[in-house]
């Protein structure tokens, strides 16, 4: 799985380096022998922390953090989450988020549901279904869900992983909030490329299917 995301994220046009960071002796062996990069970090509560880690380290303005569990994930929404950087300097990290059709995914507290300003700008992330529609004679606003990737700037993701974890990110076992609590605006940008996060075993059977299928992944 982490080859396939390896390869996607180095087919990107806008990357210049694909690292992988982890504390996992059998990754690391596994991304050095199908000739990968990667970093041997210390053990770390969040990836945002280990990434982090890595960061320090670099000479660049911008870091895209594409998870692990991201197996299909398209090469062309890395642009789309580096592209606000460019159109405003004022913004200092970004996601990307999808619009949910199937009903399911609400229930689903691995599906993160995400509801966004007018701005563009995240204003929370949930494992719960939101908004909760207590009255839905006026309609149903749109839904979407969250894709695991961000973009930093490096200053700020170094700042971030300084930061003591949050109530809300220790409640809900998601780090973005550690950013959102602190005041870090995250823009959020709708992909049109669709994405399969990897959570449980069914969710592994479903992306090696869809991988052996004779058209792939689009």
């Amino acid at each position: 799985m982490i080859e396939h995301v390896y390869r996607r994220v180095a087919a990107s046009t806008i990357v210049s380096e694909v690292i992988v960071a982890t504390d996992d002796l059998r990754i690391a062996t596994r991304v050095h022998d199908f000739g990968g990069k990667v970093r041997l970090t210390r053990l770390h509560e969040t990836g945002t922390d280990r990434l982090a880690e890595v960061a320090a380290s670099l000479d660049c303005d911008l870091v895209v953090n594409v998870q692990g569990d991201e197996p299909l994930i398209d090469p062309r929404a890395l642009e789309e989450a580096v592209r606000p950087f460019v159109e405003d300097q004022s913004v200092v990290m970004s996601t990307l988020f999808k619009r949910i059709h199937d009903p399911a995914e609400l229930a689903n507290p691995n599906v993160v549901k995400l509801v966004v300003d007018r701005a563009g700008f995240a204003l929370y992330f949930s494992r719960a279904a939101i908004p909760h529609m207590r009255d839905p004679r006026g309609g149903w606003p749109p839904l979407y869900r969250h894709v695991g990737l961000y973009a930093y700037r490096r200053s700020t993701l170094l700042v971030l992983a300084s930061l003591e974890p949050t109530p809300l990110e220790r409640a809900e076992s998601l780090e973005q909030l550690r950013a959102l609590e602190h005041g870090i605006r995250i823009r959020a940008v709708e992909t049109k490329y669709d994405s399969f996060g990897v959570d449980t075993l069914e969710d592994l059977e479903q992306v090696r299917r869809l991988i052996a299928a004779p058209a792939g992944f689009a």
